[in-house]
Formats: C-alpha cells, structure tokens, sequence
C-alpha cells in the first residue's frame, strides 16, 4: 500500500498554460504556475502545509480574540488554535480532509463538512471549487447550512503571492484600500479602522515597491473597477501575479510573511487573502454573515498571471 502524502491526496488541472495542484487536506492551493512561473509560494506534496499557506479558511478567516464570543444569545468558545497569542485561528477546517465531488483535467471541487463541535455548534457542508481557464485560477467557496440553527459564517483563501525572483521587499505592490485595520503590537487584537492616509506605511493605493515595510493588517474601503477590487504584485521587470474578488469580500489581510527566525520562510511571498469579514467578526458582528437553515453563501476570487512591461521606480 502506498502511502497518501502528508498534505492529502494531490488533485492537478491545467489549462491554457496555468497549471495548480490542489492537496486535499484543508482543500489548499499547493502550487500554482504560468507557464512554468510560480505564482504561489509551492511547499512539497509530502510534507506539512507550512503554517496556513494556501488554505481554504471557514467558518471565519483571521482570528477570534480569545476564541470566545457570544452568538444568538450563548457564549461560545473555541479551541486556541494560535497559543502564542491566545486566539482561535483560521477556521476549522485546515487540517480537514476534503472528498472529492468532481475531478475534470481543469477543475477539482472538493466537500467537507463543518460538524457540530464545541464553541462551533452548528452543522455547515462547505464546497471549494477550483477552476482553471484562460483568466487564470478561479476559486469559490460555498457554505450550505444543512443543520437547524443559523450559523455564523465567513471564509477567506490564504495563498502567498509570488511577484518573481527575489523576496517580498523587491516587489511593487498595488493595493486599492482606503483603509487600515490598526492592531495591537503583541496580539494582533483588532483596534480601529483608520484611513490609509494616517499610516503612510500601508498606503498602497499608488503602486510602489515594498522595501522593508512589515504588513500584518486587514484592509478595507477597497475601490473598485466594474465591482471587482485587483490586487497587483509585480516585479521589476513588469511580470509578476494579480488577485481579485468581488465585493462579496469588503476587506482583504495582506501579510509580509515575516519569519526572522525562519530565513527559509522568511518575506519569501506576500499573503493577499480577501475576506468576507474582517478579524474577530463573531464579536464585531462587522460585515458577518448570518447562514440561515437550508440558506447557501458563496464567496470568490481570481489569481492570473501579469505579463506586464518593466516597472518604473
């Protein structure tokens, strides 16, 4: 018997010069490439997803501060899933394995569903669609509340974007958002929403290299062309990667990956990951989506590639 590897059984599709390989465990991007260009930072097939990267993040993305909240009139809390600083981390499914519901040579979707747990109980079947075509990697993420009481719901993908050869602080990064989510230094915790503007740092709106600036913020107040927010990392010589989503997601986190202790991993690609709602949701009740019984809510978003001419600066 052979044995499955780490990450899951490894789902591949290909079209139009892309090519992604899905791992079946916490339904996550591998890798993904343009005509043989990495686009996302790759990790091997058997070996453990380095930290969230390229996982499919529900019922919530980001954190609940402390794990705790309070939802339809009874206190919950979940496991602490991020200990160093105390909160639940990502969701519950990134180390779940997803089945197969369809496999094509340009498009897997997998199924898994959320069981009633303690500090999550409720029963949600979530469906992660992978689909690849001229436009790119299309990836949408639908939750379907099959129990009996309404649940809160967010979702949100994790891939680090990969602008070329070099680190994060090579790259120009063109971020559309108006405004910051300002966090508390040690946690993270969610403070206040400021405008860009006050922390000329995160301003992104004009696009313009990285250097050595460290981002671990949710960004919101995201300016739209046809309703679709673009997120554009490129390289000097104008290649590089391009995200998108629609405003089912008002607010993206974007992360510099910043692992000083970790050369390997460190400022090695930038996480762009658009969400429905922003950090600690189930206490805010910002933006939060309440998934009635039998209701369904889907979210997506684009990954292409920028062939691009060089860049100015």
């Amino acid at each position: 018997m052979t044995a499955l590897p780490l990450s899951g059984r490894q789902l591949r599709i290909a079209a139009h010069g892309y090519r992604a390989e899905i791992a079946s465990i916490g339904a996550t991007l591998r890798t993904l490439t343009s005509g043989g260009r990495d686009l996302v930072v790759p990790f091997e097939p058997d070996s453990l997803r380095p930290g969230y990267r390229g996982a499919t993040l529900a019922p919530w993305p980001n954190r609940i501060v402390g794990g705790r909240y309070r939802y339809a009139g009874r206190e919950h809390q979940l496991p602490l899933t991020e200990p160093e600083r105390a909160h639940a981390l990502h969701g519950l499914l990134t180390w779940v394995e997803f089945e197969d519901r369809l496999v094509l040579d340009d498009r897997v979707v997998l199924v898994a569903v959320i069981l009633p747990q303690a500090g999550y109980p409720f029963r949600v079947e979530v469906e992660v669609d992978y689909r690849l075509d001229a436009g790119g990697l299309h990836q949408t993420v639908t939750a379907h509340n099959v129990g009996a009481d309404a649940a809160p719901w967010g979702t949100g993908p994790h891939p680090y974007l990969v602008a070329g050869p070099g680190a994060v602080d090579d790259w120009y990064l063109s971020l559309p958002a108006s405004e910051v989510l300002t966090v508390t230094p040690d946690r993270l915790s969610p403070v206040t929403v400021e405008p860009v503007s006050q922390h000329p740092q995160w301003d992104f709106r004009t696009s313009r290299r990285i250097d050595d600036v460290f981002i671990d913020h949710a960004f919101t107040g995201l300016a739209r062309t046809a309703g679709v927010a673009e997120v554009r990392l490129l390289a000097d010589d104008g290649h590089g990667v391009g995200m998108e989503w629609d405003d089912r997601c008002p607010w993206v986190q974007v992360h510099t990956a910043d692992t000083p202790t970790v050369a390997e991993t460190h400022r090695i690609g930038l996480a762009v990951e658009p969400m429905t709602c922003p950090p600690d949701a189930f206490n805010s009740g910002v933006d939060l989506v309440t998934l009635a019984p039998g209701a369904t809510y889907a979210a997506s978003w684009r990954i292409f590639a920028v062939p691009g001419a060089p860049v100015a600066g």
